[in-house]
């Protein structure tokens, strides 16, 4: 009886935060600012039309309290208690911690294939859509060798450098995470079907939009930020003057993460984008061991290895000079990634890449908002 009760609570709780995300008219930063003013969505939805116009105006509190949602509502619940689907709130403590870190975090995430998946550090993957062989051979490399020390790729599962990288990734032991521009229950581009049914039984399929969004030109810029915000870093393959790739990888570096580029032949249209950010101080990288060494990842020596990184079995971070100094730092109560980065003049993206083994080994402990706790100082 008692997990019927949870699970109807669950359920409850939910629908709130789905209606606060089907409503026209109400983005992100309307939805921070309702969240800001009034808390959890139900209370949002309980409050009266003078208090929700004081935040967001007339017009959009009577959109609120009157817009019938209920029918997608009830869509997007049936379809979250299928087999290997879920939607993370903002409020869930095993909503993906790096996002939090970046700006514009999504409200809701519909999530198809292993959760587990998302609780792993993460490397974004991107380049161009009309790749080389050569790039595509490029990607999918640098891929498999990130998955096997341990790093989830990310990537856009477009044509191209985001493919490869995908199917770099899904030979290796991490997996990988596509986050897509339509609803989680649409498929773009069509010819990625297979290599899509291949992420779902390996990693992770991920979206922001309702079910039903089809491929909208505006949504794929957007969806770049949350594959910017979930990787300690962007590596950038291929990349033309104006390719959505160097947005990722602005996106990243705002958000505190390393860039990185491998550099082309000055005649390649292909390889501007990469000299552009390498010119900016993106890193010029020729294999993936540059990147680990750059985040200060830990390359395992073996596959084996790899697997109990992500597990979380055998392993003991004690006597790490630079662990013990992170440790220090933490002090006697919970902090952000951000205060952390500016007492020890770390990137956040070293610093993700310093917690996470701390945290596997149970030295610290990521709680809900985003903060870090050492468990050496609790009871």
């Amino acid at each position: 009886m008692a997990a019927s009760e949870d699970f109807a609570r669950w359920l409850d709780g939910l629908r709130g935060w789905l209606r606060l995300t089907l409503i026209p008219g109400v983005g992100g930063e309307t939805r921070r600012a309702l969240l800001k003013a009034f808390g959890l969505p139900d209370a949002i939805f309980s409050a009266g039309h003078e208090a929700l116009s004081q935040v967001v105006g007339p017009a959009l509190a009577a959109r609120l309290r009157e817009h019938d949602c209920e029918a997608a509502i009830d869509a997007a619940l049936v379809w979250a208690q299928q087999p290997q689907h879920r939607i993370f709130t903002l409020a869930d403590a095993d909503y993906p911690q790096a996002l939090l870190t970046a700006d514009d975090p999504p409200v809701l995430l519909y999530a198809r294939g292993r959760m587990e998946v998302l609780a792993r550090p993460m490397m974004a993957v991107v380049g161009s859509r009309n790749a080389t062989a050569q790039g595509e051979r490029d990607a999918e490399a640098f891929s498999r060798a990130l998955g096997e020390a341990g790093l989830v790729v990310v990537s856009g599962l477009a044509l191209g450098i985001d493919a490869a990288a995908h199917r770099g990734a899904l030979a290796s032991v991490a997996g990988t995470v596509a986050v897509i521009g339509t609803g989680a229950d649409r498929l773009y581009p069509a010819r990625n079907e297979a290599l899509a049914r291949a992420i779902v039984d390996n990693g992770v399929i991920l979206s922001e939009f309702p079910l039903g969004t089809p491929a909208l030109a505006a949504n794929f810029p957007r969806r770049n930020r949350i594959i910017a915000g979930l990787g300690l870093g962007c590596l950038v393959v291929e990349a033309a003057l104006r390719s959505g790739s160097l947005i990722t990888a602005r996106l990243a570096a705002e958000a505190g993460r390393e860039v990185f580029a491998i550099p082309g032949s000055i005649h390649s249209p292909l390889a501007r984008g990469c000299h552009q950010l390498i010119r900016q101080g993106a890193k010029l990288v020729e294999s993936a061991k540059d990147i680990l060494e750059e985040l200060r990842f830990a390359e395992p020596a073996t596959i084996d290895s790899a697997h109990a990184a992500i597990s979380g079995k055998n392993l003991s971070s004690e006597g790490n000079p630079e662990e013990e100094r992170v440790l220090a730092l933490l002090g006697h109560s919970p902090c952000t990634l951000e205060t952390l980065s500016i007492r020890s003049e770390l990137t956040p993206a070293a610093l993700l890449a310093i917690l996470l083994p701390m945290e596997l080994a149970g030295r610290v402990a990521q709680l809900p908002g985003g903060l870090y706790q050492s468990l050496h100082t609790l009871p």
